[in-house]
């Protein structure tokens, strides 16, 4: 298993275009909270490090690529599309979309029973250590070798055909559901989860006669934006 990992890696590295001065920075970046629970310290005694402050830093750095590659590609759009496009951008099942292109789920390091309950696979985590990559890159040759990593791992999402821009998500929805004779949609907190610091909110959006969706985000608002873009467009509104 160790060595299908370490090809898993190889392979990883040789897609993302960057040859890595400090190979550990991408070792942490793979590697899931769950690999260190109880243990304070890896095997070499140094203290355990996870992929949860490259996954903070990486959206940063995520955010702050989309937003230069937006203002350059849209001269002429306002900052109501922009930052509808950028939220599709930015969303957690893209970056996790990113991450299957570059086959980081076979290059994570996990615990055994998150390894065995599927969470190469899994969108939350893919997207995470999709974040916790570009981190990585920046850390370790700045700002124009994550700009490459980028280019390569978005580029299925960058040149796919923008999609309605929605200055207002939760508004739309309302609109839309109005519009079927249905009540107002409702939002509710499901989940919470990361540092008091940098949370990270999972919000149900649902409307009368139609599945529920959940969405993620780093704050009560952005959740209930996210999961309210998110059943819009699952529905074919957008």
């Amino acid at each position: 298993m160790a060595d299908r990992r370490a090809e898993a890696v190889a392979a990883l590295a040789s897609k993302l275009g960057h040859v890595f001065r400090d190979p550990s920075l991408l070792d942490q970046a793979l590697t899931h909270a769950s690999v260190g629970e109880g243990a304070g310290r890896d095997a070499r005694g140094r203290p355990f490090l996870d992929n949860q402050r490259m996954e903070f830093l990486g959206d940063r750095v995520l955010g702050l690529l989309v937003a230069d590659r937006l203002v350059r590609d849209l001269p002429g759009a306002d900052e109501g599309e922009m930052s509808s496009r950028l939220h599709a951008l930015v969303d957690k099942a893209t970056c996790a979309r990113a991450a299957e292109l570059l086959g980081v789920g076979d290059a994570m390091r996990l615990s055994p029973g998150e390894a065995k309950q599927g969470g190469r696979r899994r969108e939350g985590m893919l997207g995470d250590a999709m974040e916790a990559i570009l981190a990585a890159v920046w850390l370790d040759g700045g700002i124009e070798a994550a700009r490459v990593v980028f280019e390569r791992a978005w580029s299925a999402e960058l040149a796919a055909a923008p999609r309605k821009s929605l200055t207002n998500p939760k508004s739309a929805l309302q609109e839309w559901a109005l519009s079927l004779g249905k009540p107002l949609p409702a939002y509710r907190i499901v989940g919470r989860t990361g540092s008091d610091h940098a949370p990270t909110f999972t919000v149900e959006a649902s409307v009368e006669g139609y599945a529920p969706l959940t969405a993620p985000g780093r704050s009560r608002q952005d959740a209930e934006k996210a999961a309210a873009i998110g059943l819009l467009q699952r529905e074919g509104v957008i």
